[in-house]
């Protein structure tokens, strides 16, 4: 790799499995002057894997902004520096974008070098359509994340967030009041031994007996239109069928009783299915 240029290279590194690393992401890694990581210990790991002793530096969320000045100065001297994540694609849901920017201002190379990720590996097996929309984390404070949610549910896109697994039901609770009439996949330990997905629509999903591991990748389906809301849920199949006859009114306490379900859900169905035919 004599080739290689100095300037700032952000690898991609494995979101599990240590084999799924390419060999130009090692290539670089072995010549890399410094190696800038979230966390030293688990970096090791996948180094000590492959045989590369280089030098790490810490560089995480809670010390970018006092470690920049340093960073820039290696830079400047024409070395190697290359970013890496505890896993997955770096700056995405990671650390790193106040070192982009400083570098682009600065007219530094920056080159990213394309591997693993947990969003593209989550929604090439989602089965959903492939136009999406990535947030990320979500606030963590039920009035952040109701606010989140209510400019989300409208996007007429498939949604990916990451969240932790210890705090899946509180998120399930949310998405149920958000975005019923979708379907829903959650992804855990992505490429792992205990690699397990989920799937199952918004509005039947149950909550689960105790909290997951780790971060779990969680896609939501895009908005059906009118045609497709039927076949995913029994009560969105019934709601069109009854507003034509009746008023929604009469729609909302039927079905609630019939399905044992509140008035405030059906409503809310309701409401959606008459705003997708205003639409169409």
């Amino acid at each position: 790799m004599n080739f290689l240029k100095p300037g700032l290279y952000l690898i991609s590194t494995p979101i599990g499995n240590l084999e799924d690393i390419t060999l130009r992401s090692l290539e670089i890694l072995r010549n890399s002057d410094i190696i800038l990581c979230e966390d030293t210990r688990r970096s090791l790991k996948l180094l000590n894997h492959y045989s590369i002793k280089k030098k790490l530096v810490p560089y995480h969320k809670f010390n970018e902004k006092k470690e920049l000045n340093k960073v820039i100065k290696y830079l400047n001297e024409g070395r190697i520096l290359s970013l890496i994540s505890d896993a997955g694609t770096p700056l995405l849901s990671d650390p790193g974008h106040l070192l982009v920017r400083e570098c682009l201002d600065r007219k530094i190379s920056v080159c990213p070098i394309p591997g693993p990720s947990s969003i593209t590996t989550s929604m090439s097996v989602s089965g959903f359509e492939d136009k999406f929309v990535f947030y990320g984390f979500l606030p963590k404070k039920e009035k952040e994340l109701k606010k989140v949610l209510l400019n989300l549910k409208d996007l007429n896109f498939s949604i990916i967030f990451f969240v932790p697994g210890i705090k899946i039901n509180f998120y399930l609770k949310h998405f149920k009041s958000y975005f019923f009439g979708r379907n829903l996949f959650i992804a855990r330990e992505l490429t792992k031994i205990h690699e397990t997905f989920y799937r199952e629509s918004v509005d039947k999903i149950k909550l689960f007996s105790s909290p997951l591991k780790g971060e779990v990748t969680i896609v939501i389906s895009k908005k059906y239109n009118k045609n497709e809301l039927g076949s995913d849920s029994e009560i969105i199949k019934q709601a069109m069928k009854y507003l034509k006859k009746y008023s929604l009114k009469d729609v909302v306490d039927l079905i609630s009783k019939k399905e044992k379900v509140s008035k405030n859900k059906v409503y809310q169905i309701c409401l959606e299915i008459k705003k997708n035919e205003k639409n169409s």
